[in-house]
């Protein structure tokens, strides 16, 4: 399967490799690539001849969150607009996250906002050390709503605030103390660790990976329809604010907001 936002290959062995393919523009999640890849994941899903999938990017990011004329378009919205938009990404993270079949994320490039949310519900992330990472929408005046369930749930409330609260940008080593990253490897031993990975998961009865999968989530912290509900709900209330309001247009102006001192 081809977009003009994804790609994806199968090999012999049932491995599906699922690539973002914006490299002009840092892979960010346009409205077109969200619903391309919520698409993609429910076809893999249901597709019984897939094994495993690896999820990675063309060019130098891995994803750089929210694509900036989505974000535009959030910007001049209404509340139910923004809500919309919301849950149509909310819907890809619960996607990715129920997908029955091992998700490893090949992290050659940095991610940042939303490219942490797809981070979070993957089986494995395995990152070259030169990748960079953060959670930056609070530098925008807004917060990592709708990925939050994820991320918290993939690191742990501790190691999530101080992501949350500064917007801070991390190294691959940082991000993996925090849980957030399973190996970091040499940019030049990526494909390799990846590939080791792989025969790990080939080895293991497809249907019972399915189900230690479903079994890890329930018994791990639930993501419920009524939490995306309530994330939502709070990021429409966040996009509303006179900081919001500032930290946009700051950002679109290419100057710094007016609560910026660093």
């Amino acid at each position: 399967m081809t977009s003009q936002t994804i790609h994806i290959a199968t090999d012999e062995r049932g491995v599906a490799r699922l690539t973002l393919t914006r490299p002009d523009k840092h892979n960010a999640l346009s409205a077109e690539m969200i619903d391309a890849l919520t698409s993609a994941v429910r076809d893999l899903g249901n597709d019984k001849t897939v094994r495993v999938v690896v999820l990675t990017g063309e060019g130098a990011s891995f994803c750089a969150g929210g694509d900036l004329g989505w974000m535009r378009a959030q910007f001049d919205a209404t509340r139910a607009g923004r809500m919309v938009e919301a849950r149509r990404l909310a819907m890809l993270f619960k996607a990715l996250n129920e997908l029955p079949k091992p998700l490893i994320a090949r992290v050659q490039g940095n991610a940042f906002g939303g490219g942490i949310g797809v981070l979070s519900v993957c089986d494995m992330v395995i990152a070259a050390s030169t990748a960079r990472f953060g959670l930056t929408e609070v530098r925008l005046g807004i917060i990592p709503a709708t990925i939050s369930p994820y991320v918290v749930a993939r690191i742990g409330e501790a190691n999530a605030r101080p992501l949350f609260l500064s917007g801070k940008i991390i190294d691959a080593w940082q991000a993996h103390a925090t849980g957030l990253l399973s190996r970091v490897v040499a940019e030049e031993a990526l494909d390799e660790a990846v590939e080791a990975e792989i025969r790990h998961f080939l080895s293991a009865s497809p249907q019972a990976a399915a189900r230690a999968k479903a079994l890890a989530r329930s018994v791990g912290r639930p993501i419920t329809d009524g939490m995306i509900d309530d994330v939502v709900e709070q990021l429409a209330d966040a996009w509303e604010t006179e900081e919001a309001r500032e930290g946009i247009t700051a950002f679109f102006d290419k100057r710094q907001p007016n609560w910026r001192q660093a």
